[in-house]
């Protein structure tokens, strides 16, 4: 039986991508380079800030580009709309809490802008564990963040169900030896999803509520 529910944070449960593509277009204009389009860095994102800038303004810049956009993004995640709940995403939490299930996060994002987003979107009090990459030892894929959160909340890897919009995510869930659902609302289409099969794919984040070992 399901007792916790592991969530991956971009593009699972929130739209943060109007606050990165604003914050990585901002640091290549002071870079002088020339800007990306959104779908371009839609489909970046999910390694890391560290990945994702190094990405686009290059290995050389990649110190002095992560810093700039540090800087920007604290600011540009907590502009009006910049961040959002996915649609169904908040009613499913509160229905998991309200259940009995243990809440948590595994976000490749630095914790303080996971903090932000919690804050920003008022969803903080409803995860009993947030682990982001910069306190764990490896980032997805490696298994290290699920392997850690089950060991808080004092679960065997059996009774966690992990929920990410990625390739990286589903890889992470294999590693880790988990149960892991994708949710196609994020940056990974549905074919890559299916190719690496999953437990389960799912359309919208509400339908997580129909995965078998949940009440």
């Amino acid at each position: 039986m399901i007792k916790a529910v592991i969530f991956d944070l971009d593009g699972t449960l929130v739209n943060a991508y109007p606050a990165v593509i604003r914050s990585v277009n901002y640091t290549l204009g002071v870079l002088g380079q020339p800007r990306r389009s959104d779908d371009e860095i839609i489909r970046s994102v999910g390694g890391g800030d560290g990945k994702l800038i190094a990405h686009f303004a290059g290995p050389k810049r990649a110190l002095e580009a992560l810093s700039i956009y540090r800087r920007h993004h604290a600011k540009a995640l907590r502009l009006k709309g910049a961040v959002k709940l996915l649609p169904g995403a908040g009613p499913l939490l509160k229905y998991l809490k309200a259940n009995g299930y243990k809440l948590a996060i595994a976000s490749n994002r630095p914790t303080k802008f996971a903090q932000i987003i919690l804050k920003v979107l008022g969803i903080g009090s409803l995860f009993d564990v947030v682990l982001c990459a910069d306190r764990a030892p490896k980032p997805k894929p490696y298994p290290d963040m699920l392997w850690a959160i089950a060991e808080r909340l004092k679960l065997e890897k059996s009774q966690a169900l992990y929920v990410g919009d990625m390739t990286i995510d589903i890889q992470c869930g294999r590693r880790a030896g988990m149960r892991m659902v994708a949710v196609a609302t994020g940056s990974s289409s549905k074919k890559e999803l299916k190719d690496l099969k999953p437990y389960a794919i799912v359309d919208k984040i509400s339908q997580i509520k129909t995965i078998g070992g949940l009440k």
